[in-house]
């Protein structure tokens, strides 16, 4: 049986055998009497009871041993506690059959790539990744903070931040709660921000053609990246227009089972 002391636990058969050997030795000591068998016992039972209260002698002996034993044990049960602690996917229904463990380790995966894309805060990536690994594309509030398992401020805070860089934009459903929706046009408008960045390097490196000299080899070498970095802008864009209407394209069921693109309008 075990018995906890002060938050350690120590075992309770060892105290009874120290108890039970120094009755034996006291009813050896034929010359002490029974007195001395209920002091020799009481003192005995005293220094088991300090020992088991981390009270014991300091160079390791009985106290040493049951303060090991009690870390070993408090350890365990932080491990047990671990384990059982569900994870936050893993306690949402998955749709389709979907594996659980599965969409958990990709969503973590997609937050990654999002943070070295560019999205540097982790809540605001896993924020986006949940998002968009929703079949609907959108979620309430309270729907993130019980599949990220954190709190409604940090939900709060990083979808302001993707709301003001236009990643995210609220809604409201037939019941008139609020919805966080992740924009279709998202990887869109990530190549188009892309281009115009490329276009104000582009600029930034011609005005260093005027100041440097065009003859000289530092003028030269600016030259070269705005010429690259304009015809890498101007390709950029045209392909973003190109390919938008792949943003917008859904998928529907076929009689065999199969999923079929096609196309819808914004």
């Amino acid at each position: 049986m075990d018995v906890e002391f002060g938050g350690a636990i120590v075992f309770e058969g060892v105290v009874d055998a120290a108890v039970a050997g120094a009755g034996v030795q006291g009813g050896r000591d034929a010359g002490g009497g029974a007195d001395r068998d209920v002091a020799g016992l009481g003192a005995e039972h005293d220094r088991a009871s300090r020992a088991s209260r981390g009270l014991g002698d300091a160079d390791g002996g009985p106290a040493g041993y049951r303060a090991e034993l009690a870390h070993r044990a408090t350890e365990r049960r932080t491990r047990r506690r671990r384990k059982a602690a569900p994870r936050g996917s893993e306690s949402v229904l998955q749709p389709y059959g979907r594996d659980a463990e599965a969409v958990r380790e990709y969503e973590e995966m997609f937050t990654t790539v999002l943070m070295a894309s560019g999205l540097s805060n982790k809540m605001m990536a896993r924020v986006m990744a949940c998002l968009y690994t929703t079949d609907s594309g959108s979620l309430t509030a309270s729907e993130l903070v019980a599949r990220l398992q954190v709190s409604p401020a940090s939900i709060s805070k990083a979808i302001k931040f993707l709301e003001s860089q236009d990643l995210v934009r609220r809604e409201r459903d037939e019941r008139r709660r609020e919805r966080y929706v992740v924009d279709e046009d998202l990887w869109y408008q990530s190549m188009i921000a892309s281009a115009r960045a490329n276009a104000q390097l582009a600029e930034t490196a011609r005005q260093g053609v005027a100041v440097l000299g065009r003859g000289t080899r530092a003028g030269a070498r600016l030259e070269n990246a705005a010429r690259f970095l304009d015809f890498g802008t101007e390709s950029l864009i045209r392909a973003a227009e190109q390919a938008r209407e792949v943003l917008y394209t859904s998928t529907e069921a076929t009689s065999d089972g199969t999923a079929q693109p096609s196309s819808y309008h914004r």
